[in-house]
């Protein structure tokens, strides 16, 4: 089970990211991008890729959900308490590199 204090501890654990708000909410950034948004108390908005949100969205629907904004899948709603942290820092993790630039992101 996955914390607010944990969620935000992982995400600004991420090289370069930084904490912003966004409409009245925590965001969270890598050069400016928002890789991750706190929706609430209990939820985190991902922005994954568009496999990775479905394949998610697909798996639990009582974890995860997910977000379109307009026509666009956006990302994936995460319910923090049916998280693990580990699941949550490979989610947020993903995210963070889908939104760094090349030179931030590790060599694999």
């Amino acid at each position: 089970m996955s914390t607010l204090a944990e969620a935000r501890a992982i995400a600004l654990g991420l090289p370069g990211a930084e904490e912003r708000d966004h409409h009245g909410r925590p965001s969270f950034r890598v050069s400016g991008r928002i890789f991750a948004t706190l929706w609430d108390s209990e939820h985190m908005n991902v922005m994954l890729d568009e496999p990775g949100i479905r394949t998610y969205a697909a798996r639990e629907g009582d974890v995860f959900e997910a977000v379109w904004w307009g026509r666009r899948l956006a990302a994936l709603r995460v319910r923090l308490a049916g998280t693990e942290a580990d699941e949550l820092r490979e989610l947020l993790t993903d995210a963070w590199e889908g939104k760094a630039p090349a030179s931030a992101r590790p060599s694999r």
